[in-house]
């Protein structure tokens, strides 16, 4: 089989060097041609579960209540917030955002309505609404307003009245919306089996309508926010200012995504470059290995590009893995030249570059293979954009292995046979000493590699999944700035929404006749009109009444008085300002239903319209929680409330329902333990089956994965014992660790196969293996642990952490096999331990 292929291969790749190369240059630039269309993408959909039904909740209330674009800018004058000097800078920075296109409106401490600068009445309140636009508007009462007014403070302007916040809403785009909201119901119906032929065509345009129309979209809100940005930068002499909202974290993140990109890709090219000139000195050791490495790049960038799938901060480090890996297959092809070089200087090149395909092809057919696999693992996950990094990287590796042996032997065979003489042979004297220690110290090296195991399982249970979305950015960044700014002046800034339905048994009877209530509160003010109805709104809902809206009283101040919430809006809070201004007085029905019918459209739309359906029957609590609380544990917090709520206020399960980017990113983080088991499950699974039918033998198998598995077992528990948790990075270390470090151990069992039988003498071939294979080792593990080491250039702290563990897990796996994996080896004493071909 194996003389076979090489055969055809020979015939088809090495006879006819210059078409082979021709054909992968043509394939190159076709795959690269579609490079252009390559998109990034970093929206909240980027960063949240599969079919996760909170997130359709979630989609239904925005629908219901309003969206979240909108963008906020903290404003920390130099002067005082109330002087007449502060005010005319904020007009004419509200002003200056008023005349960016697609910017709706700007809610300030300018325009929102006063009551009590100085007080009106409900008469009053219908005719006209004051605002410190107003020229006799009086400011003393307006700043005691701001800070006293259970709508305003902590919202509007910080308790100390040093920070007021500017909410920039942008224009809600229907089209953006209407294509979400058809692919999300398409989608759903296909979920539970129901798409016809029909419509799985429609899903597929609408889809494709989507991507295009939100790339445009996202290109225009980036082209937004830095006009944002640039108005800001002109009024900063005057105060201090920072930018928050998702809007502008999902264009930051994008950022992110592009400097990692194009930072990985360039640090890691000339780090690439420089590690194989100081290894191997000659450029066809460097020009035809960097040749395999930017065909593979171009052609994965060119594929995503012709498929339109994006990259998202998760997978944005691929490029750099690329590299890594495709030049790691290479290495290995160079040094196995080179050794048979040495072994037969006579021979022409085509024999050499035969004999070094017939060698490494099925080693290299197979760590490939098992690399695929652990990355394949990360679909199991749950998570949408760790998907995506799986598939991307399977896909990535099957191409670079395409590319180094099409491209790099028909590349050998146009040059002359030549090899290369190390220097200074640090690499030999470090793999010679690996063997010299084990062979003295094997018992003292097992009793080591027990300590270390038991200690990381230790560590293992110490693992969490809590972590602060603040601590995902370095702390020079806006977005963290930002977040940290509007979090400790302004009420918090990660939003939970609790809704709250009415009763199921009061909708079911809502059709039947029911008395009315008996009002003995009589209203006469000129407010009221003689054709209002006695009960109204109140009559007919089951919140907006005064016997509930006491419930709802209680409920906010349950919800406020929690330490982990800042800022609590509410139809509680309304009703607050109803009784001032009804002078102290709780509003009986007949008053809450004539104040509901005529009250202005603003005013309406500010005070009920974002806490109240219009039937009343359903209302919302909008929170704030504390993001830079060091002890926020979100998922107890979100059991508590949803617990107490149905205990405390005997509420019905059915009533009662958490939502908002806290519920989602929380249902995230929740997903991690179970995701990180799933895909360690999945890798080691599918390795354990390809490993019984590489070795046929399952106490073989057993061996050849134990080093890997200590090499992520450490890394993992190094993290439980420093208290690292878990993210949509970190979770991806184990799989990629296990399926690149596995590629050593298959190497290595593979030539000590080679060796063993020569002489049966496990001693002499382990010393001859590491002499030969563990160099090539050596080389491969610091080029992949000094590529990771790189991505400690992002902005994204989860990527940096990727990198540092992911580079600590080569290294221990690479000492594992050079020293556990051997010790193992000798141990068992196996007369063949490999089928692959030995030459």
């Amino acid at each position: 089989m194996t003389s076979i292929f090489i055969k055809v291969y020979q015939r088809l790749i090495l006879d006819h060097p210059v078409l082979s190369i021709l054909a992968v240059v043509l394939f190159t630039i076709l795959a690269g041609v579609f490079a252009k269309d390559f998109r990034l993408d970093a929206s909240a959909d980027s960063l949240v579960l599969e079919n996760d039904a909170d997130l359709r909740y979630y989609r239904s209330i925005r629908a219901q209540y309003g969206q979240d674009d909108f963008l906020v800018i903290s404003y920390t004058p130099h002067g005082a917030l109330f002087s007449p000097e502060t005010l005319d800078d904020l007009r004419r920075l509200r002003d200056s955002l008023l005349e960016i296109e697609r910017v709706e409106s700007v809610v300030s401490i300018l325009s929102v309505p006063l009551i009590d600068s100085p007080q009106v009445t409900f008469s009053e309140l219908q005719k006209k609404t004051r605002t410190l636009d107003d020229p006799d508007t009086d400011l003393a009462l307006a700043r005691q307003e701001f800070l006293s007014s259970p709508l305003y403070r902590d919202l509007l302007v910080s308790q100390d009245g040093q920070t007021t916040a500017i909410q920039v809403i942008l224009e809600r785009d229907v089209t953006f919306y209407e294509l979400l909201n058809r692919r999300n119901a398409l989608r759903e119906k296909r979920q539970d089996g129901q798409l016809s032929k029909l419509e799985s065509e429609e899903l597929k345009v609408v889809s494709k309508a989507f991507k295009d129309y939100s790339a445009a979209l996202s290109d225009q809100q980036s082209a937004d926010i830095a006009r944002v940005r640039t108005i800001m930068d002109r009024h900063r002499e005057h105060a201090d200012l920072f930018l928050g909202g998702v809007p502008m974290i999902a264009s930051d993140m994008i950022d992110f995504i592009r400097h990692d990109l194009a930072t990985f890709g360039i640090a890691v090219l000339i780090f690439l470059v420089g590690m194989l000139i100081t290894i191997f000195h000659r450029p066809r050791w460097v020009i035809l290995p960097m040749l395999c490495c930017f065909g593979t790049v171009l052609v994965m960038f060119g594929y995503l590009g012709l498929v339109e799938w994006r990259v998202t901060v998760v997978s944005s480090n691929f490029t750099s893995l690329l590299l890594i890996i495709t030049l790691s297959m290479t290495v290995h092809l160079i040094e196995r030249y080179n050794e048979l070089y040495h072994l037969n200087p006579l021979a022409d090149q085509q024999t050499l570059v035969v004999d070094m395909v017939r060698s490494k092809v099925y080693p290299s057919l197979y760590t490939s293979l098992t690399t695929i696999v652990a990355f394949t693992s990360l679909l199991v996950s749950g998570i949408r954009p760790v998907i995506d990094f799986g598939w991307m990287m399977a896909i990535g590796i099957v191409v670079a292995f395409m590319y180094s042996f099409i491209l790099f032997p028909a590349g050998l065979m146009l040059l002359k046979p030549r090899s290369f003489t190390h220097r200074h042979d640090l690499t030999g004297a470090i793999t010679r000493r690996f063997a010299h220690w084990i062979e003295d110290h094997s018992k003292e090296t097992l009793a080591i590699y027990v300590v270390i195991a038991v200690v990381s399982v230790f560590g293992l249970t110490r693992l969490t999944v809590e972590n602060r979305f603040i601590d995902n950015f370095k702390d020079s960044t806006e977005i963290y700035q930002g977040m940290e700014e509007i979090d400790l002046k302004l009420g918090g800034t990660i939003p939970l929404e609790v809704v709250l339905d009415a009763d199921p048994e009061f909708l079911s009877r809502s059709d039947e006749p029911s008395a009315e209530d008996d009002f003995s509160d009589p209203f006469d003010d000129p407010f009221d009109t003689q054709d209002d109805t006695k009960s109204g709104l109140t009559g007919t809902s089951y919140w907006f009444n005064s016997y509930r809206l006491e419930t709802v009283r209680e409920i906010h101040d349950y919800l406020d008085q929690l330490p982990e919430t800042g800022k609590v809006l509410s139809l509680a809070t309304t009703m607050r300002l109803m009784k001032h201004l009804n002078n102290g007085q709780e509003p009986d029905n007949i008053l809450l239903s004539v104040i509901h019918k005529k009250l202005p459209p603003d005013v309406d739309e500010a005070l009920f319209a974002p806490y109240m359906t219009a039937d009343g029957n359903q209302i919302r609590f909008n929170l704030r929680v504390y993001e830079t609380d060091p002890s926020l544990r979100r998922n107890e917090f979100i059991k508590q409330v949803d617990r107490d709520l149905i205990e405390t206020f005997d509420l019905k399960p059915e009533q009662v329902h958490l939502t908002g980017m806290l519920v989602l990113y929380n249902n995230v983080l929740q997903s991690l333990f179970q995701s990180q088991i799933q895909t360690i499950g999945a890798v080691f699974f599918a390795i354990m089956v390809m490993f019984l039918v590489l070795f046929r033998s399952l106490r073989l198998a057993i061996l050849a994965i134990i080093p890997n598995l200590i090499s992520a077992g450490i890394v993992l528990g190094l993290m439980g014992w420093l208290n690292i948790p878990l993210d949509i990075m970190t979770i991806t270390i184990a799989a990629i660790t296990i399926g690149i470090a596995v590629d050593d151990t298959i190497h290595y069992v593979h030539r000590y196969s080679v060796e063993l039988n020569k002489d049966l003498d496990h001693v002499a071939a382990m010393h001859r293996t590491h002499a030969s294979v563990g160099r090539a080792m050596f080389y491969t593990s610091i080029i992949i642990i000094s590529g990771f080491s790189i991505l400690t250039l992002s902005n994204f702290i989860p990527t940096i952490y990727f990198g540092l563990f992911t580079g600590l897990a080569m290294a221990v796996a690479m000492v594992a096999n050079l020293t556990l994996l051997a010790i193992l080896l000798m141990l068992v004493q196996p007369r063949k331990v490999c089928w692959l071909p030995n030459r």
